[in-house]
């Protein structure tokens, strides 16, 4: 599944196509690509034909496009009337990659294979534009959700099936102490942890083995026993990967990984710990081992991570 880096990648490359861009028509190739849309096809459609992006925001590993609110023009009331003061948008088009999902900008004549939803759009700098939703596998989809109010920021709205995630380590309103303090309140190893997305976000297989493996602590180390300075190391290697695999455009293994133009990134080169099993560790020679972990797979080193 993608994370944070994968699709921090699409939604950078979005945010300046999209944003002012006019949704001109939809085109539903497969619903089952709308099945956390709250409602039919034609809801889908028809609330969101003719809608203008505001941008491109993301949280952890879910992105969604703001619908900006229709300018009033205000009564002119002095010869130099007052401009309006900008609506905040109330809802969003929430798009969640799932498996396999890509969201890839073309031009209006550039199909994709596998393309489940189209979007033709109309941009007042960049002209027409299609943006294909594609999934092979179809566990990802869009949806139209209603914006809410974070509780800890004045200002900040989030969908509503985005909620209830944490904020990610990037995140500038990221809390450590709070981390750290409902850390130490889990009953569980640290890896279960680092990818439960109500405690911080954005955190998968992949960047979760190799911030362990950077910060020498075994997959199943006990939360209740990871002492304050660990934890302190383990959250700066957790930033630490996520950065160096953003400037690296994320970690692709095939062709499903890609930014919006479909270009892979190349952090897979770069991995010291996931999917490296049998092959010697950067740190210490022996060989990088692979155990099973929650229907997935832990990559560690036993020598430099050892449970304590």
């Amino acid at each position: 599944m993608p994370e944070l880096p994968e699709v921090e990648v699409v939604r950078a490359g979005l945010e300046p196509a999209v944003t002012g861009a006019r949704v001109a028509s939809i085109e539903i190739l497969d619903a089952r690509s709308l099945r956390r849309h709250a409602g039919p096809s034609e809801d889908f459609t028809d609330r969101l034909e003719g809608a203008v992006f505001a941008g491109a925001s993301r949280r952890g590993k879910y992105m969604w496009l703001p619908l900006a609110q229709p300018v009033i023009e205000p009564v002119e009331i002095s010869p130099a009337s007052i401009p309006p003061a900008p609506i905040p948008p109330t809802e969003a088009l929430v798009v969640h990659l799932g498996m396999s999902g890509q969201v890839l900008l073309r031009d209006r004549y550039t199909d994709d294979n596998l393309t489940r939803i189209r979007l033709e759009l109309s941009h007042p700098l960049h002209g027409d534009l299609r943006l294909n939703f594609v999934d092979q596998r179809i566990f990802g989809s869009m949806a139209l959700d209603s914006l809410v109010a974070t509780p800890d920021v004045a200002g900040e709205h989030v969908p509503t099936q985005v909620a209830h995630i944490a904020r990610d380590p990037l995140d500038p309103h990221f809390d450590d102490a709070l981390f750290f303090k409902r850390l130490a309140a889990r009953n569980t190893g640290i890896k279960r942890a680092l990818l439960d997305q109500s405690l911080i976000s954005g955190i998968g297989n992949i960047y979760a083995d190799e911030a362990l493996w950077a910060a020498r602590i075994h997959y199943d180390q006990p939360t209740g026993a990871l002492t304050r300075p660990r934890a302190t190391r383990l959250l700066a290697e957790v930033r630490a990967v996520l950065i160096k695999a953003l400037a690296e455009g994320g970690t692709s293994f095939d062709a499903q990984y890609v930014n919006v133009n479909g270009n892979s990134g190349y952090f897979s080169h770069s991995l010291n710990a996931y999917g490296q099993q049998g092959k010697p560790c950067p740190r210490c020679g022996r060989p990088i081992v692979r155990e099973q972990f929650m229907n997935r797979g832990s990559h560690f080193c036993r020598f430099c991570q050892k449970t304590r």
